[in-house]
């Protein structure tokens, strides 16, 4: 039962992936360079992004219940509860879009809970199977996941100080550019990749 949702937790996976590759081909007035993922909410494909954050929250939980019995330590189980919040951001951000004030909570859970589940369930698993085979790049990959988050805080204080800089002004309503907006000349905008 437990590998079955293992396999059902990759299913999950890669239909996010494909849905995430479907909405910049369906939506290309985003310029995936500087536009984050939740914007594609503002476009004529937002259920196709409500889809993809509801199969991710699946495959966050299908992972916990699967990897449950494997994760025996203390930080194992901590880190499974915290996988299990962040599928629960994910799926916040499928009811909640990004001009809804709970998508910030959403991408509190979801972005943040996920590298530290990833830290603690990897080092959990690699302690309690320590003949497992992949374990090196099993820690390679959860390490993936907060050098990507380091990384997308990192490109968002970027894009924020060029922009400013170019000459560019924040709307005031505090609500996300309109779609199509070019940016200034000047600006760093590698955010959305």
């Amino acid at each position: 039962m437990r590998q079955a949702f293992g396999i059902a937790a990759i299913g999950f996976s890669i239909a996010v992936l494909g849905l995430l590759a479907a909405l910049h081909v369906l939506s290309p007035e985003f310029d995936p360079s500087w536009r984050v993922v939740s914007e594609y909410a503002n476009g004529h494909y937002g259920w196709v992004l409500t889809m993809m954050f509801t199969f991710w929250a699946l495959s966050s939980w299908a992972l916990v219940y699967a990897v449950w019995p494997y994760a025996a330590t203390r930080f194992g189980r901590l880190g499974l509860w915290v996988l299990l919040l962040a599928g629960c951001g994910q799926a916040l951000a499928a009811a909640f879009d990004v001009n809804q004030p709970l998508h910030g909570l959403a991408d509190l859970l979801g972005a943040f809970g996920l590298p530290v589940a990833a830290m603690l369930v990897s080092v959990s698993l690699l302690h309690g199977q320590p003949s497992l085979r992949a374990g090196k790049t099993l820690l390679r990959f959860a390490n993936l996941t907060w050098l990507t988050t380091v990384a997308t805080i990192a490109g968002v204080v970027l894009l924020f100080f060029t922009y400013v800089h170019a000459g560019g002004h924040l709307p005031s309503d505090g609500k996300p550019l309109l779609v199509g907006t070019v940016l200034p000349a000047g600006v760093v905008a590698i955010v959305g990749y």
